[in-house]
């Protein structure tokens, strides 16, 4: 009796492991977050700036340039941006409102944000300090 005992001791010993191995990986494998559909894959930092346009990134990167410096720093950049890629000159009013708007979000005060306004891409940079009130 003590032998057979030892004997499905020793089966089990060995066979539990491979049961639960098994099952866990079975489970796994049918969790939705593990499909392999394109829809679920996310896209990185670096694949989701290749897909902006050029007025986009030279936006984030002024936005970026405003929030740590000033708003002046950042107009200039547009006015050369723009000087250096005439391709970018349709862009410059819609720029420089989001300029304004994020200068008004940086200071927290219009009257603040419009010392900073010069005519870069005309009144554009004004008309998004107003549009942030």
């Amino acid at each position: 009796m003590n032998q057979a005992l030892r004997h499905i001791g020793r089966s089990l010993a060995i066979a539990l492991p491979v049961v639960l191995v098994l099952s866990g990986t079975l489970a796994v494998t049918r969790v939705p977050w593990v499909s392999g559909s394109s829809d679920a894959h996310m896209l990185t930092a670096a694949a989701e700036k290749a897909r902006q346009t050029p007025q986009e990134v030279l936006r984030d990167r002024l936005v970026t340039t405003l929030r740590r410096q000033d708003p002046s720093a950042a107009l200039t950049g547009l006015q050369e941006a723009v000087n250096r890629d005439p391709a970018l000159a349709p862009h410059c009013a819609e720029i420089a409102q989001a300029l304004g708007e994020a200068a008004v979000e940086k200071y927290g005060s219009t009257t603040r944000a419009q010392a900073h306004a010069r005519p870069v891409c005309d009144t554009s940079y004004a008309a998004g300090v107003a549009a942030a009130r």
